[in-house]
């Protein structure tokens, strides 16, 4: 049994808009665990999509394969092993709704 295992993951960059109070939360949470404001917007997706059941019994109906991407996601140069992570702006009350969040993509 091998002492480490490495799962390979292959990361996306997209931008998402929140409201002012729910930037300002993802901040604050992100203070609070010492984390990045990436980390807690993708745990906390994956951690409502492991829990919502009627969303898990949905992904495993044909109309889960046909959902249409509504995300616009820049992809990196496949050389490129991950992106810089993207500045936060000085002030959240003078960027009201475009704090950038990295979504994870498919695992390989």
């Amino acid at each position: 049994m091998p002492l480490l295992e490495v799962i390979q993951t292959r990361q996306v960059s997209a931008s998402i808009r929140l409201t002012d109070s729910t930037a300002t939360q993802v901040d604050q949470y992100a203070a609070f665990i010492h984390a990045s404001a990436d980390d807690v917007v993708e745990q906390a997706l994956a951690y409502v999509f492991s829990k919502d059941r009627d969303f898990q019994d949905f992904l495993k109906t044909p109309q889960a394969k046909q959902a249409s991407s509504t995300l616009r996601i820049r992809r990196a140069p496949a050389n490129d092993v991950a992106e810089p992570p993207v500045k936060k702006p000085e002030s959240a009350a003078l960027s009201p709704v475009q704090t950038p969040a990295a979504v994870a993509g498919s695992k390989e």
